[in-house]
């Protein structure tokens, strides 16, 4: 069940970053949403080990947002960027 709630939490993160991050987005918004979930989990973890807050804490929801916003944003800017180009 942790594992479920989880997942829906970095969808509905990786909808916002996607919301947030400028431009087209590559991919469509499945690669975008799934994206945004490995940035929340990376952005959660970092805050977790950096001792910014403990889990559970409502303030990790903007780290996992943060970590998402990054993600979708580098994402974009390699794929994105590649079109065009064999």
């Amino acid at each position: 069940m942790h594992i479920l709630i989880f997942l829906v939490f970095g969808l509905i993160v990786g909808a916002l970053a996607r919301a947030l991050v400028p431009g087209k987005e590559p991919g469509g918004w499945v690669v975008s949403l799934l994206v945004g979930v490995v940035g929340a989990f990376v952005g959660g973890f970092i805050g977790r080990v950096v001792g910014l807050y403990k889990e559970g804490d409502p303030v990790g929801f903007l780290m996992s947002l943060l970590g998402a916003v990054v993600v979708v944003f580098v994402y974009s800017s390699f794929v994105g960027g590649r079109r065009g180009h064999v």
